[in-house]
């Protein structure tokens, strides 16, 4: 495995990540008890857009690992 494909499995892991937190955080928000305390991040774009990158990223890392170049 390249240097490049290692970068783009470590940002893949990394937005994975942002994107569970975001999920959760979204959820907390909908269940919230307190419901003039509205955030201002908009945690569900959050997870969209860190969701497709985190796909995008681990599905293009996997391919070189399971050995599928083209």
């Amino acid at each position: 495995m390249e240097e490049s494909d290692q970068i783009m499995a470590i940002v893949g892991a990394v937005a994975a990540g942002l994107a569970i937190s975001a999920w959760v955080l979204d959820r907390r928000r909908m269940r919230r008890r307190n419901l003039d305390r509205v955030g201002f991040v908009p945690w569900t774009a959050v997870f969209f857009w860190s969701l497709m990158a985190a796909v995008l990223l681990l599905g293009l890392s996997g391919r070189v690992w399971l050995g599928i170049r083209s």
